[in-house]
């Protein structure tokens, strides 16, 4: 077949000069999004730095700024995570397995994962009312932890299902036949084979999941959460509050001192979300150097 050479360079000419045209564009929206992000980091660490301090950190929610402290927030969120993370985890990989391994190919299954992966672009205040209306006023639970981590669940179990789906799709076929292979059963194969060299997929979704669930405020507000608690929670049938709650409080108060109280409770959310990470890359990355 015969190629004009002269047609293909002038082709790769404007083809090359269309590719640097994005590539300047690209380059554009990462630096503007990091600047925008290193001038918020400014703020937040240059106006709460100075109000950080171990007070802070054992002191409850004060009326008064320089009294004011997260111990209260800071225990909830602990609280909190300690449901929302067994129950999204479990219910979510659990669905994942039964959709990938278990279910027939069929119309009605793909409809099933089309709506899962719909519910992960809900807004998250749709999530609150539903809190609201089954955990808070049907099943009687109140304002407790146990219905906001119950509704925070909710809201991240759609991620954490698509990113165990995904997951567990790439699995190879050899390994699951080389088991059959072996004479191991099917739950046999899932559990020994296709779960451990899904694990680093499955929680890096279940990382972003998670810290999604942290840093949400809107379905904590419409479940009723308080936002001003001098006492630490015995237990997830207590009322209690969390860190972003208690951020949004303090924004809220007319003193200016507040709003750097508010900064310094962001630096301890960051820190909460960075220790919280960094202890699920560490998981993954452990059982990613195993398969």
């Amino acid at each position: 077949m015969y190629v004009d050479r002269q047609q293909v360079q002038k082709r790769m000419g404007g083809r090359l000069v269309q590719n640097n045209i994005f590539k300047f564009i690209f380059f554009c929206a990462t630096i503007f999004g990091l600047a925008v992000l290193a001038m918020l980091l400014y703020r937040i660490l240059t106006q709460g730095l100075g109000w950080l301090n171990v007070d802070f950190l054992q002191n409850f929610a004060s009326r008064r700024p320089e009294q004011a402290g997260v111990k209260a927030a800071l225990v909830g969120s602990l609280w909190l995570m300690a449901v929302v993370a067994p129950v999204s985890l479990f219910l979510g990989v659990g669905t994942a397995l039964y959709l990938e391994e278990y279910a027939k190919k069929n119309k009605f299954n793909d409809f099933i994962k089309l709506n899962i992966s719909n519910l992960a672009g809900v807004p998250s205040i749709v999530f609150g009312l539903l809190g609201l209306t089954i955990f808070v006023r049907e099943l009687a639970l109140g304002r407790s932890i146990l219905a906001a981590g119950l509704t925070m669940s909710l809201l991240i179990l759609p991620v954490i299902v698509v990113a165990a789906q995904e997951a567990i799709r790439s699995v190879p076929r050899d390994l699951r036949e080389a088991s059959f292979g072996m004479g191991a059963t099917k739950w046999q194969t899932i559990y020994r084979v296709v779960l451990p060299a899904a694990i680093p997929g499955i929680l890096t979704g279940s990382i972003l999941a998670l810290s999604r669930a942290v840093g949400e405020t809107a379905p904590l507000v419409v479940v009723g959460l308080p936002t001003f608690i001098a006492y630490l929670p015995a237990g997830v049938l207590d009322t209690a509050t969390v860190l972003p709650m208690q951020i949004y409080n303090w924004t809220s108060r007319p003193q200016a001192d507040f709003q750097s109280v508010a900064a310094a409770g962001i630096i301890v959310l960051l820190a909460f979300l960075i220790l919280m990470n960094s202890i699920a890359v560490f998981i993954r990355n452990k059982f990613q150097k195993r398969y």
